[in-house]
């Protein structure tokens, strides 16, 4: 144990806990005598030291004898001793030594103490803002937090409760300062301690801490709980202390201590010990003796000596004193004295008052509250002192509210848990024109004041108006923030209850609850109290005489109330019941009813309709008779009220005729009749009468005048008379509202057709001693009818009646007339101008003023332009005058004319002469002219003649017009063409047209061609002479096959069956000219003859005619397309033939075992011998006969066959589907016949992977033994698959027939999306995302095609740590619209999507809507969204705007203290991380001058380094006495400078003031604080409004294209006959598709015909089916013909290309045919426009019988059209249809005479092939049943589809509708939002804001941020205008943001 050294300062802590090194610090005052020394001692105690040790360590310290007597205790006189050493003798504890523990203090001490806020600041902080003003100024409030300490404080004083304001404002003794005094029980210096630390409320003071509520007991509950436990949180006396000042000092005296303790808090200590940074959180306590102000030397607290002196008397005390009391509550305290003091009576109007409150006693009776004294006193400079007792106060609200109240209603609510709500109810009745309810100036309750002028009625406002029933007290004590309107028991009924409605606005009330409830820290607002109260569990029990009474509150209420009515109010009494009437004069919420009565009993007095009455209160002051009375209300028969509304006639009613209604209440009560009489008879005679007119200087206008425009109207002078014929200049009488003078006003009045116009307009006043005078006119110049009218007007309205009569006027009426012509210009011509063509030019004549007139006198024009020769026939005078027959000829050069000024003149006009500009075109055509000019041209035949032709007018300009079409028409020989050309638009073209082909031409011929214009008669034609040689070149080319000596012609695109792998020999050609000579065969020709069959060719057999051989190919599936050409310089020939392979004789069988080829002896083959039959090169052969069939057998050495058996084919379905039969079995017995045992159960045997339904089904026998299991649906894996059908029969299992299912995949059964984009595309902020390419793919994994691509959607959102579903709010998008450059049908394209406008990881999902529960969702794409190129350079944080000066402090001339500069893009993302530069910083002022203030170092520009993205400014600071002008704005301009970029960036500037005087600086300094926090607010609140208006027009956008799309599909409904009606759409929508969905669905299931042949699985895109599936055909008939016709290719696979042939083929060892399409030889194809052959040059060549029809026509493709058209086209080429055989070979015969004759086929089933051949089995087609389901199917009946087309419109329109619905209600809810209160509330806020932010601006002399200069100020982009899609989310955030933030 050691002894540290002495002194007064803080001592230094090496450690936590106990000190450094485990030992304790302790500090030792020695106070035993006078003279001992002033500071402390620091003592270190060891860690084990026990009091033996201490004291003889204290006693070597200090020097004193062991032996010598003291005490050691603490500050709050605790001795010391060996028991309580340990948990006394804390670390940093101060001590005293003393003689005894009661010796008086000679000398003070400073006791060190921390008070570190307790940790409840940070939980408990948020509880409240501090200080809410709610609208008033809230430092009553503060000072009531200081009372609630004194009133806890004096608690348990026996005596008076003395509770002192004082507030010291006499500059004489110092500062101001408010002291708060009490006589309580005081505090220790551990309790002083406890108080200073912050929310160390009475609940948490334990452990350490030493309560200044040690022990804390809740109070016994009291009336009202009055139990002054009121200081509860340890918040409100420090807040309150340094909301009202600066510095707070807390002196205090407990009742059994000797010492005075003493504790300054002042924010000017907390900041000297931040910056000399030591602990802010400590400090000392001065213990004292009593009345000790020593320590008081600054003259600023000089009055505390006086406060200190008064400590002796007082056994007990605390004082707060508060000095640096801000100036504006100085102000406030002084001037509304009056009213802070009433609001605090008010708070603690039942502590000074009792339980019952200010009650007007006749006694004064002794209370238990009688003896709290709260006394207010203000002390001021050379005034008397202001001393008042809260007691005293006589105009607080609950004294008003309990002296008016004439009755109670007392009761108590119970809520859960131990919360007690006591409340009181009172009444306030009306007596006879007022409420008594009182007024709150804090709640006005008027809208305006009584004395407004009325001239409508006024609805009786409520006595309450608006304000809530209930006020809320706590512990007695009032929380001023918070009211209960109303509980459900005393709100106004909805219905006419016991009591009138406007009883319930004449109560009001308190309430007063326990602590039980939790109010706010600052004891302004209750936190729960309203929804526990109005909780479901509450219980309200009525108080009487002091006693609960369980009953139902409500009907006591109801029951007191009506009491209170029938008692207290005193009303007027309506008589003479007249009926009930709706008022439409009044808002619509007040037009009705409203009772009338003819009488009212009001205050003793009866007033009845027709009694002459004045009123009071109302400008003017009305006169009249009482009309009738309005009561508001369903009232019938006599009825009291509180007020109502009189109807007045205005009286004398022959000068108002007007009805005036005002309250009763205005009526004079005091006025005599005789006088409202007298009054109205004076009031006739003194009106104005008529008017007196005269010119005194001439011009005088007569009535109905007729004057040329522009003569003058002389001056008038005008005189008013009244009926005594006295002139007069204002109205009679004062009675009005003072006497209102007249003016004359004068008007002339143009009438016209589209109504009358005021061209003059003046008012005159008389002047005294001038009278009432108008000036000369001379301005009237326009054509037309006037009236000058005179008319006396009212001074202030201008209203030219008064009281509903007209005042004097006079109209005088006179027409203007045009003057003679003196100018003239042109009319409307109507142009082309041509050449020699006459037309007419129109004058238009005015006078002088512009006025059209008319040409009367003889004139003769002249004419002149420059190369024109012109003349005219006549000129027409009158109203439309022309010049007539006007005709130009000259030359113009060109077809577009050329432009001539045609100068008219018209002597004897003032203005004789004007331009006319026109442009002059060729005139109509005269002449041909032709080129070459020879008569006679010569040609060969087979070419064609150009001519060059001219079109000339009369003057040879070339001409051109519309329709000028030149002929050139060729004679002499049939078939000539006619050459024709357009000479339109040029005059002149070249004359040519198709070679001139004369046939059959023997030797030359001689033609005549005319050219000639039809269209124009009067053009001479031209002839010319044509000789035609003929010519000589090869024009045709046949093939001839030569059989023996026969040679047969094959025609162009013939069929020629072979048997497969012979060869064709003999094939010969030959060709002919036009002439039909056969053309000798010469090497030249021979070259240009080619075949396609073989590259090598004999030239030596061409020259004899003869073509190679043709190699048959050997398989049937493979035809051979032969084509010879020939080519030379003027024809191209060719002619091509097809070579059919046919099957050879049947040569071979092959047989594949399938199953084990492995049999033990006796045992049965398992398996399959599947036995195909081919020829001799393995052609498959189809068709035999069932005799050939029943010869095949099997046969081998010991082989049993006698258990042979035929099984079914595997049948074909698609999982999912029905099979298309039903299941039918049929009992048999051992030799296959038909057994009829009825009952016998069947049963399906099958595996568990082949699901069945309907399943699990119980099927019995018929009486025929049958048994029908029905249709089954299949569901199984892909694959073939068995099922067994079997009997039980006597308890044996028969076991039927082993059925084969082949599971197809399902084609239409969407499986997953497939996405295709560039995943090597990098996504920018802002940009533009890749094309996605999405498809659907289906079970057998093709792309599913024909989806609505409204079923196709892409989601976006921001990836987050909640996992990997799209949230709520995801964005989502809609494909694009099929570009014509897209691939194949069943893509779907999104393109040009917008990339956020953020930076981070974003997800991407695609979906497909398959029905209203399921979507197919893609897999999810993660992207990267990146920074976006750098832009801008911007500040991490916006500073605020600094306002420097250029004085020696260097804080007033620091412009920027670390200042963070960043790189963004356009959207605010950080980018430009790998940038590399510097930062310019130079400043500029708004105008160029040399003043302009410098940086330190006198430097106009400063360089800062840009590393990694960012700049760092740490400081920027003026040089001192810099140059610049007082009061200026100037700007620090940031520009980066970075070479890496080749843009420029656009900088950051920084506004900032300039001031040469500090004091002006600091204050600019706060100004420009309050600037930039009013321009932050308006950014917010302009984001606010613009996304909300952006919001609104996109939404009125979006019901605009909703309501455009429902009216698109309601007309497209319409056309299908489809009428929605305008109500109740969707349930009509709904039953109508169900009904039509329901009928397709019948349509569906009716049996058609289908083809059973299994398709083949397509495996990939590129496989489109067998032939069987890809077409179908809608006659029965014509299908079974064509199948048959078709039969060999039925079952053949078409691919799109080769390689998935060969895979099928591989796949299928070669059994299955396929035809890949690409190896099609596509000239060949047949042209599906192509009309039938009967039609020749579109003229029928004959009449067919038998309805003739290609059968390709007769095909529908469900799918595929372009591929099938290609397959069909090639198999079916030309074959033509009928109805039988006879019309058939009747077709036949006749198509050969013109050409070649296709394959017939006939609806009978037989065919005639194209060589002609007909009959036998192989060309008549079989039954339908015997072509084994080898038959195209029937298309969807047309209904079906048409059924289809309507469903799919209605559920669009239905889409439409919900949409439309959707938008609209949108559209409703953001415009009921922009007009709630809150909103119209944030409008006026930022109004307010923005004339305040412009004030602030002014003062100081910155440009305003709206007009300021874009080169130097940074744009405000932290608010950029959301994108479309991000709108709607901004905007409902924005609605909460404003609920909180704004």
């Amino acid at each position: 144990m050691a002894a540290a050294g002495g002194g007064g300062g803080p001592s230094v802590r090496t450690g936590e806990g106990d000190g450094g090194d485990g030992h304790r610090t302790v500090y030792l005052f020695d106070r035993r005598e006078k003279e001992s020394e002033l500071g402390d001692r620091a003592l270190l105690v060891a860690e084990r030291s026990d009091f033996a040790a201490f004291r003889a360590s204290v006693c070597q310290t200090l020097g004193i004898s062991a032996e010598e007597k003291f005490v050691i205790t603490t500050t709050s006189r605790k001795e010391i001793t060996c028991d309580n050493f340990d948990e006394t003798v804390k670390d940093g504890v101060t001590l005293y030594l003393l003689q005894s523990v009661n010796q008086l203090l000679l000398t003070a001490t400073k006791e060190r103490i921390d008070f570190l806020p307790h940790y409840d600041t940070l939980v408990k902080s948020g509880m409240y803002e501090y200080y809410a003003s709610e609208g008033q100024n809230p430092l009553p409030f503060a000072l009531a937090e200081l009372i609630d300490n004194s009133l806890s404080a004096t608690s348990r004083n026996t005596g008076v409760r003395r509770i002192q304001i004082k507030l010291h404002f006499d500059e004489t003794q110092g500062k101001p300062a408010v002291a708060v005094i009490d006589n309580g029980r005081g505090m220790t210096s551990k309790q002083l301690n406890n108080w200073a630390v912050y929310r160390l409320s009475k609940f948490t003071r334990q452990g350490d801490f030493e309560s200044d509520h040690s022990g804390y007991v809740r109070p016994l509950p009291v009336p009202r709980s009055l139990n002054s436990d009121i200081s509860y949180f340890g918040v409100g006396g420090k807040q309150a202390v340094f909301f009202v000042g600066q510095s707070a000092r807390m002196i205090s005296k407990p009742a059994d201590s000797q010492d005075v303790h003493e504790l300054v808090l002042s924010k000017e200590d907390f900041e000297k010990k931040e910056k000399n940074k030591e602990a802010i959180y400590s400090g000392y306590i001065r213990n004292r003796k009593p009345s000790d102000s020593v320590h008081i030397t600054n003259d600023d607290e000089r009055f505390l000596h006086q406060l200190i002196s008064e400590e002796k008397e007082k056994d007990s005390f605390t004082a707060v004193v508060i000095t640096g009391v801000q100036p504006e509550h100085i102000q406030y305290l002084k001037n509304y004295f009056l009213l802070w003091t009433r609001q605090l009576a008010h708070i603690y109007h039942y502590y000074i008052h009792g339980p019952k409150g200010n009650e007007k006693r006749t006694s004064k009776e002794v209370g238990p509250f009688n003896n709290i004294d709260i006394e207010i006193s203000v002390f001021e400079k050379g005034k008397t002192p202001k001393i008042i007792n809260l007691r005293e106060i006589q105009d607080d609200m609950q004294t008003l509210y309990i002296n008016t109240a004439a009755d109670s209603f007392e009761f108590k609510a119970h809520v859960e848990g131990d919360g007690v709500v006591e409340g009181i109810i009172r009444f306030h009745p009306f007596l006879y024109d007022r409420e008594t309810y009182p007024d709150d100036p804090c709640f006005p309750s008027k809208l305006k004041d009584e004395d407004d002028d009325d001239d409508c009625f006024i609805v009786e406002k409520a006595a309450r108006g608006k304000r809530p029933i209930f006020e809320c007290f706590w512990n007695g004590r009032l929380i001023p923030y918070t009211s209960v309107e109303d509980f459900d028991w005393c709100t106004p009924p909805k219905k006419r209850g016991l009591a009138p409605i406007e009883c319930y606005n004449r109560i009001s009330g308190a309430l007063f609850t326990n602590d039980k409830f939790q109010v706010s820290t600052n004891k302004l607002t209750f936190m729960d109290l309203e929804l526990k109260l109005k909780d479901k569990n509450t219980l309200f029990t009525r108080i009487l005489n002091g006693q609960e009474q369980r009953m139902k509150i409500d009907r006591e209420f109801a029951l007191w109330l009506k009491d209170c009515h029938e008692k207290y109010d005193k009303q007027i009494k309506f008589t003479l019941f007249k009926g009930i009437i709706t008022r439409p004069d009044l808002p619509s919420k007040k037009q009705g009813p409203w009772a009338t009565y003819s009488a009212i009993e009001w205050d003793g007095k009866i007033y009845k309709a027709g009694q002459l009455v004045k009123t009071i209160k109302t400008l003017p002051l009305f006169y009249g008779s009482i009309v009738k009375f309005f009561l508001y209300g369903d009232h019938d028969g006599e009825v009291y009220a509180t007020g109502g509304e009189v109807q007045i006639a205005m009286e004398p009613q022959a000068l108002y005729d007007e009805i005036k209604t005002v309250p009763i209440a205005k009526l004079d009560r005091t006025v005599a009749e005789k006088a409202v009489k007298k009054y109205v008879e004076d009031e006739m005679a003194r009106l104005p009468d008529r008017l007196s007119v005269t010119w005194p200087e001439g011009d005088e206008l007569l009535p109905n005048e007729i004057r040329p425009a522009g003569t003058p109207i002389g001056a008038l002078r005008i005189e008013i008379l009244n009926k005594k014929g006295e002139a007069m200049q204002k109205l009679p009488g004062t009675s009005h509202g003072g006497s209102k003078k007249l003016l004359v006003e004068l008007k002339v009045i143009l009438h016209s057709s589209s109504g009358n116009k005021e061209i003059i307009s003046h008012i005159s006043q008389h002047g005294g001693k001038w009278p009432y005078w108008f000036k000369k006119m001379e301005n009237i110049q326009k054509l037309g009818n006037y009236t000058l009218k005179l008319q006396v007007v009212l001074n202030e309205s201008n209203a030219d009646t008064y009281a509903g009569r007209p005042l004097p006027s006079k109209a005088i009426k006179f027409s203007v007339k045009e003057g003679k012509p003196e100018k003239f210009s042109f009319g409307l011509l109507d142009p082309p101008f041509r050449v020699g063509v006459p037309f007419s030019i129109p004058l238009e004549f005015q006078d002088e003023f512009g006025h059209t007139s008319q040409l009367s006198a003889d004139i003769q024009p002249v004419f002149e332009a420059s190369g024109l020769s012109l003349h005219y026939e006549e000129i027409t005078k009158g109203p439309n005058c022309v010049i007539r027959g006007v005709t130009a000829k000259g030359p113009v050069n060109s077809c577009q004319g050329k432009n001539f000024n045609l100068k008219v003149i018209l002597p004897g006009l003032k203005e004789d002469s004007q331009i006319l500009k026109i442009r002059l075109l060729p005139g109509p055509p005269r002449r041909l002219k032709v080129k070459p000019d020879s008569e006679i041209l010569v040609i060969e035949n087979g070419t064609a003649f150009p001519f060059q032709v001219e079109v000339l007018d009369e003057s040879d300009n070339i001409t051109a017009q519309p329709k000028l079409i030149v002929h050139c028409k060729f004679s002499g020989a049939p078939n000539l063409p006619l050459y024709v050309v357009d000479c339109s638009s040029s005059g002149t073209s070249i004359l040519s047209g198709p070679a001139i082909q004369v046939q059959n031409i023997k030797k030359d011929q001689t033609l005549k061609a005319k050219i000639e214009i039809p269209s124009c008669k009067d053009v001479a034609p031209v002839e010319k002479t044509i000789k035609l040689l003929p010519s000589s070149h090869v024009a045709r080319l046949q093939i001839f096959s030569v059989e023996g000596q026969k040679a047969i012609q094959i025609k162009h695109q013939d069929e020629v069956n072979w048997i497969a792998g012979d060869v064709m020999h003999n094939l010969i050609f030959q060709m002919y000219d036009e002439g039909e000579r056969e053309i000798h065969i010469t090497s030249a020709l021979a070259e240009k003859i080619k075949v396609n069959w073989t590259p090598e060719i004999n030239k030596e057999h061409l020259l004899q005619g003869l073509l190679p051989d043709v190699q048959v190919p050997t398989s049937v599936k493979d035809m051979r397309y032969c084509q010879v050409s020939f080519q030379d310089d003027h024809v191209s020939l060719e002619s091509a033939f097809t070579v059919r392979p046919l099957p050879d004789e049947p040569k071979h069988l092959k047989c594949e075992l399938k199953g084990g080829k492995t049999v033990q002896m006796g045992q049965e083959l398992q398996g399959e011998i599947v036995i195909i039959v081919t020829d001799q090169y393995g052609n498959q052969i189809q068709a035999f006969s069932p005799s050939s069939l029943s010869a095949l057998g099997i046969a081998g050495s010991g082989l049993d066959s006698s258990h042979l058996k035929t099984t079914f084919q595997s049948i074909p379905v698609i999982n999912g589907r029905e099979l298309q039969n039903p299941l039918i079995v049929q009992l048999c017995d051992q030799w296959d016949n038909p057994a009829s045992v009825p009952q016998v159960k069947i049963s399906l045997v099958k595996a568990n992977n082949l699901k069945l339904t309907p399943s699990n089904q119980q099927h019995k026998t018929d009486e025929r033994g049958r048994a029908n299991l029905g249709v089954f649906s299949v569901y199984a894996p892909r694959g073939e698959h068995i099922m067994q059908v079997k009997a039980i029969y006597n308890k044996n299992t028969i076991e039927g027939p082993i059925i084969k299912l082949m599971i197809l995949p399902d084609p239409e059964k969407p499986i997953r999306l497939n996405v295709k984009y560039d995943k090597d595309a990098s996504f920018l902020a802002g940009g533009i995302f890749t094309d996605f390419m999405i498809t659907v793919i289906s079970e057998d994994d093709s792309i599913i095609k024909n989806i609505n691509p409204a079923r196709i959607s892409m989601k976006m959102w921001k990836l987050s740590n909640s996992g990997n579903r799209p949230p709520a709010n995801a964005e989502t998008f809609s494909c694009n619209k099929v570009k014509d450059n897209d691939k194949e049908d069943g893509c779907f394209y999104f393109r040009d999507k917008a990339v956020p406008n953020k930076v981070g990881t974003y997800c991407i999902q695609f979906g497909f809507t398959m029905d209203k529960a399921t979507i197919l969702n893609s897999e999810q794409i993660i992207v990267d969204v990146l920074p976006n190129q750098p832009v801008k350079l911007v500040p991490e944080i916006q500073p605020a705007t600094p306002a420097v000066s250029n004085v020696r402090s260097v804080a007033s001339r620091t412009l920027v203290r670390d200042l963070y500069l960043h790189i963004t893009d356009d959207y605010n993302n950080h980018t430009g991380s790998d940038l590399v530069g510097a930062v310019m910083a130079t400043i500029k002022g708004s105008s160029e001058d040399d003043d302009t203030p410098l940086f330190i170092g006198k430097v106009r520009t400063l360089e800062f380094p840009f590393v990694k993205g960012s700049a760092e400014i740490t400081s920027l600071v003026l040089a001192e006495n810099s140059p610049g002008r007082d009061s200026t704005e100037y700007f620090i301009v940031f520009e980066p400078r970075l070479s890496a970029l080749s843009r420029t960036l656009e900088s950051y500037i920084l506004p900032f003031m300039f001031y040469n005087d500090v004091k002006k600086q600091q204050q600019m300094a706060a100004l420009t604080k309050e600037k930039d926090q009013l321009s932050k607010s308006i950014i917010m609140y302009r984001s606010l409004f613009d996304t909300s208006k952006q919001l609104l027009d996109e939404m009125k956008c979006q019901v605009e294209e909703a309501k455009l799309k429902e009216a698109q599909l309601r007309n497209e409904l319409k056309t299908h006959n489809i009428d929605i009606p305008t109500t109740q759409q969707m349930p009509h929508i709904e039953a109508l598709l169900k009904r039509k969905i329901s009928e397709q669905e019948e349509l569906k299931k009716k049996p058609r015909r289908s083809c059973t042949l299994p398709n083949y699985t397509k495996g990939s895109g590129d496989v489109l089916g067998k032939i069987a599936h890809l077409a179908q055909i809608e006659d029965d008939r014509a299908a079974m013909v064509i199948s048959w016709h078709l039969a060999s290719d039925m079952d053949c696979v078409v691919t799109l290309t080769t390689n998935a042939a060969r895979r099928i083929y591989d796949e299928t060892q070669g059994r299955q045919q396929v035809l890949p399409l690409d190896s099609i030889y596509k000239k060949t194809l047949p042209d599906w426009k192509r009309p039938l052959p009967h039609y020749r040059n579109g003229k029928l060549y004959f009449k067919p019988i038998g309805d003739p029809v290609f059968a390709r026509d007769l095909l529908t493709f469900p799918d595929n059209i372009e591929h099938c058209e290609t397959v069909f086209g090639m198999l079916l080429g030309d074959t033509i249809i009928l109805d039988n055989l006879d019309a058939a070979n009747h077709y036949r015969k006749e198509v050969v005479k013109i050409t070649h004759c296709p394959t017939l086929l006939t609806r009978d089933g037989d065919r005639i092939r194209s060589n002609g051949k007909f009959g036998g089995l192989q060309n008549k087609a079989p039954p339908m049943d015997k072509l084994r389901g080898m038959v195209f199917g029937a298309p969807i009946p047309k209904q079906c589809l048409i059924l289809g087309e309507q469903i799919d419109l209605l559920q669009q329109y239905r889409t439409a509708v919900c949409r439309l619905g959707s938008v609209n209600e949108d559209l409703n809810g953001q415009l009921q939002y922009l007009h709630t209160p809150d909103m119209k509330k944030k409008k006026q806020e930022l109004d307010e804001q923005e004339k305040n932010l412009k004030l602030i601006e002014q003062k100081l002399g910155m440009t305003p941020t709206r007009k300021c200069n874009d080169s130097l100020r940074h744009p405000m982009t932290d608010c950029p205008i959301p994108p479309k899609r991000m709108r709607r989310e901004a905007t409902k955030q924005n609605r909460i943001i404003t609920k909180t933030d704004v």
